[in-house]
């Protein structure tokens, strides 16, 4: 079977086409980070990274109009994005209009922001990271992007009810918020702008009895709790949070849920993944998950991306681009990503 078969197979099976009058929103995570400045351009360019070539056939097989990168390297020109956009349209996915602004990834804030006592580490970056730009995020649209509102540099100390931990006040007078990201993205589909709330958390792991980045978790979720516009609005992004399952905290992002549409998107891939080692112990509906992680020594698969609309938006359909073994395309799914994209269809008046 050759390329344009199997993606057009994969498509019917896991994200048919969107219908006349609707817009096809969604959210992927490719892990399309490397461990230096520059190196995924290269990757890119070489034409001969098995990675970014799956990720391409995935994107090409969700046949979004509008599709958020998370977990995606950035840098100052954009040539990685751009070098990678040229693929997708060589593919026949051309997203002409795109934005990527720099992420708070990486960047060096010169202060010791875990009070581990040491200074330069990737944890003292205002998002983990050991480069600027280190797995950033991107917009990707077949229709244009009005101006987007960056709230990135928003001090974790200014939302109102954080959970930041006691720090020093040097600290608490730099520490963003976003460990990636929170952008507001127009995108001009029909007489009203349809407006992208878009973030990328950190996950709620990896530290100490303090639970420092549990809590950054949460409010990066919390922020948009006073920020959702009155209609035509989407929320969607990697939370790393699963509200059913894993670590975290889960009431801000609940809170979100219930005040948008949860379009419960669902694979074949994910009702199939084996239930054990980790897996025997979730609650959730293995068919909601969108990464597949380790089962044994591991979280396991969780639900931790998501799209969610705004209660005025009429879904049309929505589901997760992961078909069960055997199905085709499921072994790129696989080698793309440990993350799994989730795409909901709009009816657009």
């Amino acid at each position: 079977m050759g390329l344009k078969a199997a993606l057009a197979l994969a498509l019917a099976l896991a994200a048919p086409p969107a219908g006349a009058g609707t817009l096809r929103v969604a959210t992927w995570s490719p892990d399309l980070t490397r461990k230096g400045p520059g190196l995924l351009l290269r990757d890119i360019r070489s034409g001969k990274d098995e990675q970014v070539a799956a990720a391409v056939q995935v994107i090409a097989a969700a046949d979004a109009d509008v599709l958020l990168l998370t977990g995606f390297d950035w840098d100052h020109d954009g040539l990685a994005l751009s070098a990678f956009a040229e693929l997708l349209g060589k593919a026949g996915a051309p997203y002409p209009h795109r934005f990527a602004g720099q992420p708070n990834a990486g960047v060096a804030s010169g202060l010791d922001l875990d009070g581990d006592g040491r200074l330069g580490t990737a944890d003292d970056a205002q998002g983990f990271g050991m480069f600027t730009g280190e797995g950033g995020m991107a917009v990707l649209s077949r229709l244009p992007l009005g101006p987007v509102t960056d709230h990135s540099a928003a001090l974790w100390r200014d939302l109102p009810g954080n959970l930041m931990p006691p720090a020093p006040p040097e600290v608490a007078g730099a520490q963003r918020l976003s460990s990636v990201a929170h952008w507001q993205v127009p995108v001009m589909a029909g007489d009203t702008p349809l407006t992208l709330l878009a973030w990328a958390a950190t996950p709620p792991v990896f530290d100490g009895p303090e639970d420092r980045n549990g809590r950054r978790n949460h409010d990066e979720a919390a922020f948009w709790l006073d920020r959702l516009p009155a209609g035509r609005f989407v929320l969607l992004g990697d939370a790393n949070l699963d509200t059913v399952d894993g670590d975290g905290r889960p009431q801000a992002l609940a809170a979100l849920m219930a005040r948008t549409t949860d379009p419960l998107p669902r694979s074949d891939g994910g009702a199939a993944a084996p239930q054990t080692g980790a897996n025997a112990t979730h609650k959730g509906d293995p068919a909601l998950d969108t990464a597949d992680w380790a089962d044994a020594d591991g979280p396991g698969n969780l639900r931790v991306d998501y799209v969610l609309p705004s209660p005025d938006l009429t879904v049309t359909d929505a589901g997760v681009l992961w078909p069960a073994p055997g199905q085709p395309l499921a072994d790129t799914v696989a080698a793309a990503s440990r993350h799994r994209l989730v795409w909901v269809d709009l009816a657009l008046p």
